[in-house]
């Protein structure tokens, strides 16, 4: 491992000391009154002085989405509750990016492109009022839950999702084949403005960020999502989604460089903090890789994964550092995944000291088949196809100095036949976990100085791995000895 990855030094943003109120230019914080100008004349006024803060002081204050401008800190005080629109026609469709492609969005409620020297800050809440735009499948819902959901509107299609208008329902269609016809004209959209949900805060190709302070909260689909961007530093935030938010991550870092995530809070719907670089033939035509990325003493209750590498990597994740963190109760601990048709690299992780409790699923987690491809059988580890742009490289990861008490799995690996999991050292770790490790596809793989504590044997399940080294891995029962 590189020691530079563990020292990133990533440059604050530069703010000008001036500074404005919203109430100065006719905000009304009571929940009710449309302050969407107020905001802008606010934010427009600190821009014409050079730049500044723009201070939200304590109230309730209802807003359309906000376009944010170089050189601004956007300041919520504590009290102050931001609450975006839920009003569709609020949101103007434009040219963002969601799942790994550049696509047409509905305006994020934070939103800023090409911009420099952006803060957010303060200890106030911006709550995306995702409630209005989100799917909801009724498996995830108790039935009194579910009946609510449908007296209060919105319709319900064949496979059991509440949508909360039939252009919502309809979107996915009409939209894929807009797209297929390579549309650019925003208007072809507007009636399928419900479908194309916002990110809660979108930064595409800034540089120095700075988020420190605020709750971030029920976003429409991901919440915080830095694209093409560099030197960000994220610190001391709050991140929660209800569980079931369909596509309700907490951080997305996509093609993004020079990062520091610190002292962190997320309890979110899908993968918490997450790792991407853009999917499939379209990440590796960019070809912008995250990259020097640190991430320490973050805490993580609900989500899919506790720190998550993929699925969509294709332009390549390399030289991340992850310390210090725990993990209660989300499906996976630590979790890499892709699948044939990415491509990309993930190279050069080190991951240490990480704790976690009642994993639902793995506590240690790779796997290149997260999109089961029809047709591969019921052993699609025995599938050999031939290696091209379009297979994932996973190499050279060290994780160590980990305890985790409840999972399913303690550690699973499932590379590709063409393309083993390569060079993965796992050492120093304690983990109580009903199945111990699985793996499938590995070359130069690394197991030393574990204790599990399982419930099934065996120990160790292996499937063509080339290399296995395994030193001091020791099957243990709870208050006893080793066997």
């Amino acid at each position: 491992m590189n020691k530079e990855i563990k020292d990133i030094n990533v440059d604050l943003p530069v703010i000008p000391e001036h500074s404005v109120t919203i109430t100065d230019f006719g905000a009304i914080g009571d929940g009710v009154y449309d302050n969407t100008d107020a905001f802008h004349e606010a934010i427009d006024a600190c821009s014409r002085k050079g730049g500044g803060k723009v201070v939200i002081p304590p109230g309730i204050w209802l807003t359309g989405p906000l376009t944010l401008q170089s050189r601004i800190e956007l300041y919520a005080s504590a009290g102050a509750l931001i609450v975006f629109s839920k009003n569709f026609e609020d949101y103007p469709i434009h040219m963002s990016t969601f799942e790994g492609k550049q696509v047409f969005r509905c305006q994020s409620p934070l939103d800023g492109e090409g911009l420099e020297d952006v803060a957010i800050t303060g200890s106030g809440i911006f709550d995306g009022g995702g409630e209005a735009w989100r799917p909801v499948k009724k498996f995830k819902m108790t039935n009194n839950q579910w009946k609510q959901l449908i007296q209060s509107g919105g319709v319900v299609d064949d496979e059991e999702i509440w949508w909360p208008t039939p252009a919502a329902r309809d979107g996915q269609a009409a939209v894929a084949q807009l797209e297929q016809t390579g549309s650019s004209n925003p208007k072809d959209y507007e009636p399928f403005r419900a479908y194309l949900r916002p990110n809660l805060l979108s930064l595409r190709k800034c540089r120095r960020i700075l988020l420190s302070g605020p709750t971030f909260q029920n976003s429409a689909a991901w919440c915080l999502h830095p694209w093409a961007s560099e030197q960000i530093t994220i610190q001391s935030i709050t991140v929660r989604n209800p569980w079931y938010a369909q596509n309700g991550d907490g951080l997305d870092i996509e093609s993004c460089k020079y990062v520091k995530v610190e002292g962190c809070s997320f309890d979110v719907g899908d993968d918490a903090i997450c790792l991407k670089s853009g999917k499939n033939e379209a990440g590796r035509l960019l070809g912008l890789p995250s990259e020097k990325i640190s991430i320490r003493n973050c805490t993580v209750y609900h989500g899919h994964g506790g720190i998550v590498v993929g699925s969509e990597m294709s332009g390549g994740i390399k030289d991340i550092y992850v310390s210090d963190c725990t993990f209660i109760g989300t499906d996976v601990g630590i979790r890499f995944k892709s699948c044939r048709g990415r491509g990309g690299v993930v190279d050069n992780i080190f991951i240490e000291r990480i704790r976690m409790r009642d994993i639902a699923g793995d506590a240690i987690s790779f796997d290149l088949f997260y999109e089961m491809k029809a047709g591969l059988g019921v052993h699609p580890e025995e599938v050999t196809l031939p290696v091209s742009s379009e297979t994932p490289v996973f190499r050279n990861v060290w994780i160590q100095d980990i305890a985790c008490i409840g999972a399913q799995t303690g550690l699973f690996v499932r590379g590709l036949p063409e393309m083993p999991v390569t060079d993965l050292f796992v050492q120093r770790a304690t983990i109580t976990s009903k199945k111990g490790i699985v793996c499938r596809n590995t070359k130069n793989l690394s197991i030393q100085d574990v204790d599990l504590y399982i419930q099934e044997k065996p120990l160790l399940s292996q499937y063509r791995c080339q290399n296995l080294q395994v030193e001091n891995v020791n099957e243990k029962e709870l208050g006893g000895e080793s066997n």
